[in-house]
């Protein structure tokens, strides 16, 4: 992770010794200190002849003005760089940009910056002890063979054996970011406190929206309704539990378990009532390989769902590698395939199903994204629904008011990454107002912590400074109602 160069602290502390003071006392112990408001936060210090490491542990209840001066107290540290290893060197390799009046570095002349995916892993235990028992037989697991080797086993999916593979540099570093709250950091000092909120600090990202990682993206990977349904509970209570006190930042996605309707619409009323803005939907409602008797959303079956989800203004997301399991080849180039084919594509389909059946006429406020699919191939969808609305005229129900397309740019988004696909038609094809940046953290795929040269690769020099604008920032927070900070106003 980083090491820390103490900034402002966020409030008043009062150590163990019962003594108040107000600034960061250097000593050579270890000494843990409260939040005098009684807002439930600790900080710890240890010193060393060379860094000083800060941890901070939060309870689940934060008052509002220590968690916002927390924040900018985090901010305010200074990280030691990273260096990557010799495979990743390439990724702080950047062209010059010229032309840009506001920068994606950190700095004072920067673009308000959202990014649209990032993951957050849960503690290994939480689902086995906030589920019922009947349940965890079923629960993904490890599972050691004869042969020593390790394989994840989970209901609906092949088991998948586990590589250890030896990190360095900055991969190792992201693949110890973005985890629960009792991570450990690679000294093995104890992080809690959303300590992503400075590693998204650092590449510039002034807010984010947050999925599960590791075994919690698999919870839809069963066709056992009431366990999946059980499944997105778990994580939407934890989830709102870490990020509450963090929301103008911080914006973690309900998960929904749309297989049965009558589930879906009670969590959705559910996690409205939390203060979620966002929600997950797998890519296909029941898990697997298609059915043709299989529900799925262009059906008018799913109006219940939609109405309460507009009702509550909610957004809606469609991850990668979500409704069926994306691992359908192996051996020869088995991993690209997947990648491409088996994971990033069938994400175009759920955005299809709504635009091609009438639902954006009738919930005309809704507003649905595709994330971690990149965005270049929005173009050729476009073009296609509506090739297939006019020549197959003859076969096309509902007749709707619109083209397709006309639907996709009224409603719809894309996250895109390093998509240069995407960025060399976004003006040409009107799409300005539709795709949303993303740095994936901390996945390898992603751009974190490297965002900003990864930007000026993939944006370059032809776009108009509001279409960068809205690239990076002000499309998200139009879609996810984010609050843009005052400071960026004047440029939104």
């Amino acid at each position: 992770m980083f090491v820390f160069v103490a900034g402002s602290l966020p409030c008043k502390l009062r150590d163990a010794k019962g003594c108040s003071r107000n600034d960061m006392s250097y000593t050579a112990t270890i000494n843990v200190r409260s939040c005098d408001r009684g807002c439930g936060t600790a900080i710890v210090e240890k010193n060393s002849t060379t860094s000083t490491k800060i941890a901070l542990y939060r309870w689940p209840v934060m008052r509002d003005e220590c968690a916002q001066k927390y924040c900018r107290s985090i901010a305010m540290a200074t990280a030691i760089e990273i260096v990557p290893n010799p495979a990743n060197e390439w990724r702080l390799d950047a062209p010059k940009v010229e032309g840009w009046v506001r920068d994606v570095r950190p700095g004072p002349n920067k673009h308000f910056m959202v990014s649209v995916d990032t993951h957050m892993t849960p503690p290994v235990k939480l689902f086995h002890e906030r589920m019922d028992s009947k349940f965890h037989d079923l629960l993904p697991k490890i599972e050691k063979r004869e042969n020593g080797e390790r394989y994840i086993i989970m209901p609906g999916a092949r088991p998948e054996r586990l590589i250890d593979f030896n990190f360095e540099g900055d991969d190792l570093v992201r693949s110890k970011s973005g985890a629960d709250l009792l991570a450990k950091d690679q000294d093995g000092t104890v992080i809690t406190g959303l300590t992503r909120i400075a590693d998204q600090d650092r590449d510039g990202v002034d807010a984010e929206v947050i999925f599960p990682n590791g075994a919690a993206l698999l919870m839809w990977s069963s066709r056992n309704n009431e366990m999946v349904d059980a499944q997105a509970k778990v994580w939407n209570d934890w989830a709102m539990e870490q990020c509450a006190p963090f929301l103008h930042r911080c914006s973690p996605t309900a998960a929904i378990c749309t297989a049965d309707i009558d589930l879906a619409v009670a969590e959705i009323e559910r996690v409205a009532k939390l203060g979620y803005r966002i929600l997950a939907l797998p890519n296909k409602p029941i898990f697997g390989e298609h059915d043709v008797n299989d529900i799925n959303y262009n059906l008018p079956v799913f109006d219940r769902m939609w109405a309460a989800i507009q009702d509550h203004d909610l957004a809606i997301t469609y991850h990668v590698s979500t409704g069926r399991d994306p691992r359908a080849a192996r051996g020869n180039g088995g991993a690209i395939i997947n990648y491409v084919c088996h994971s990033l594509s069938p994400t175009i389909e759920p955005i299809v199903n709504m635009c091609a059946s009438g639902i954006f006429e009738r919930f005309p406020k809704l507003r649905a994204a595709t994330i971690e699919a990149d965005a270049g191939w929005v173009p050729w969808m476009m073009q296609k629904m509506d090739e297939a609305y006019l020549k197959h005229h003859f076969w096309v129900r509902p007749k709707m008011k619109n083209l397709p397309s006309d639907y996709y740019r009224s409603n719809c988004f894309a996250s895109f990454g390093e998509d240069r696909a995407a960025v060399a038609l976004v003006e040409e094809f009107n799409l300005e107002n539709n795709f949303m940046w993303a740095n994936d953290y901390p996945h390898h795929e992603g751009s974190w912590p490297y965002s900003a040269q990864a930007l000026y690769r993939t944006l370059g020099n032809d776009l108009r400074e509001e279409t960068r604008a809205k690239l990076v920032g002000l499309n998200a927070a139009r879609a996810f109602r984010f609050d843009i900070p005052e400071k960026y106003r004047a440029h939104s």
